[in-house]
């Protein structure tokens, strides 16, 4: 008889145990299937908002040209679609994660070729127009943080502020904070569904989830009401994105 209690106990137990390895299987593959979700999201969105803008680049191309090309030149066709071909060609940099600064110096050395190559005093004011389209194309890649000059980059390093690493980095070095804004960032989450995809409860979970109200990445609606992701930690999640992106590549 005790022997098969004792039968019936290891049993359980082993049963107790493939639960657990079937319940971390099943939590892997959520939190996997949520990252790949989070990263088709961002990647839609940047491939969208930046055709947009190399439409409206483009426009802008073929508008500059048209209003400020010298208009009786025999050569004005000709010009107007090598520069055209030319512009064009440095617009489409912007689909890249990041513009290397020798594509951007050679580009420009391309262009004083040109220029330097003219056949005539009033080329200049063309050439000049173009070199004003260009210089607009880089500083736009500027603004959207895909291109700076060594120069700059050493400038932006000098000027990061120690703070930084308290407001951003501190509250994301935790695993479980990560999770817990990867998990938001999709869709807004209660305390209990947090307990539940952490599997942390009560003063442990609030502690990680103080951390991430006190840096600004999250809120809570109302007392006891769901979390949910801000401005600020959207943006610190798309850029560790980046990032990681960036290294493993």
């Amino acid at each position: 008889m005790a022997n098969k209690k004792e039968d019936s106990h290891k049993e359980i137990l082993e049963i107790k145990g493939m639960l657990q390895d079937i319940h971390k299987d099943i939590k892997r593959f959520i939190e996997k299937s949520s990252q790949q979700h989070l990263e088709s999201v961002l990647s839609g969105s940047r491939t969208n908002f930046t055709n947009a803008i190399i439409g409206h680049v483009l426009d802008d191309i073929e508008g500059g040209l048209e209003s400020n090309m010298v208009k009786k030149c025999e050569l004005r066709g000709t010009c107007k679609s090598n520069f055209t071909g030319f512009l064009q060609k440095n617009a489409n940099l912007i689909k890249q994660d990041e513009v290397n600064e020798d594509i951007i110096l050679k580009n420009q050395s391309d262009l004083n070729g040109m220029r330097n190559n003219a056949p005539s005093k009033q080329c200049e004011k063309c050439f000049s127009n173009v070199q004003t389209l260009f210089g607009k194309q880089v500083d736009l890649m500027r603004s959207l943080q895909i291109y700076s000059s060594n120069e700059e980059k050493k400038l932006d390093m000098a000027t990061l502020p120690e703070g930084f690493i308290a407001e951003v980095l501190e509250p994301l070095s935790n695993k479980v904070r990560l999770q817990i804004l990867k998990a938001i960032a999709i869709e807004t989450k209660t305390f209990s569904a947090l307990s539940e995809l952490t599997g942390l409860r009560g003063g442990n979970l609030l502690f990680h989830l103080q951390k991430l109200l006190d840096s600004g990445m999250i809120l809570q609606r109302h007392e006891r009401g769901d979390y949910m992701i801000t401005d600020k930690g959207f943006k610190v999640l798309r850029s560790m994105g980046d990032m990681y992106s960036l290294l493993s590549s």
